[in-house]
């Protein structure tokens, strides 16, 4: 089995693509504790690409890092790159976003669920990069126990239920992750 590491502090997000990720020979394993690079980027790639730098130099191994976030229409794509530092807790972010968008009706809470995924080798070079979006609209309230982050608020389009409601089977064919993941990972089975 190819292993590479995950640059990543949050292990929900090494179970979620290792689910997906072992089915193709490759598996991921969470950088060192303590792992927090300066995320100062302008977008979503670059902050992608900071973290797999830093693991890359720190574990000296190749190293993906991801940069994910909610980008929400009528609040002008907020909370976007800050997605992860919009408030304290799980709850709160939530609770903060549902109260930004009272008043909005369905339509004017449409967003998208962001990710870039950046591949680096052990010299901290990319080697590739691939990007996947999920769209949706905002809920009003929170449904579902799976998932983590925004899941139980983000209702996909088309499919009638948030995030947190799939399993991790059917989140995983569905969701940005797995849009960016899936051509990555492709590609590091030809290449590797």
């Amino acid at each position: 089995m190819i292993e590479i590491v995950l640059a990543t502090a949050n292990p929900h997000k090494v179970e979620e693509i290792n689910a997906i990720a072992n089915e193709h020979g490759i598996n991921f394993v969470q950088v060192v504790d303590g792992f927090e690079p300066e995320e100062n980027g302008k977008t979503f790639e670059e902050n992608s690409t900071i973290k797999a730098i830093a693991a890359s130099k720190l574990m000296q191994s190749y190293a993906l890092a991801d940069d994910t976030g909610l980008c929400v229409d009528a609040l002008n794509g907020r909370p976007g790159l800050f997605s992860a530092r919009y408030a304290p807790t799980q709850k709160e972010k939530i609770e903060k976003l549902l109260n930004e968008l009272k008043g909005f009706d369905k339509e004017e809470r449409k967003a998208e669920f962001v990710c870039s995924m950046t591949l680096t080798d052990k010299y901290g070079n990319v080697v590739y990069r691939t990007k996947g979006v999920c769209k949706g609209h905002i809920a009003f309230s929170p449904y579902g126990n799976g998932g983590f982050g925004y899941d139980p608020v983000f209702e996909v389009d088309g499919l009638g239920k948030t995030m947190a409601e799939f399993s991790l089977k059917e989140k995983n064919t569905i969701s940005h992750r797995a849009k960016a993941l899936l051509p990555m990972l492709e590609w590091i089975k030809v290449n590797f």
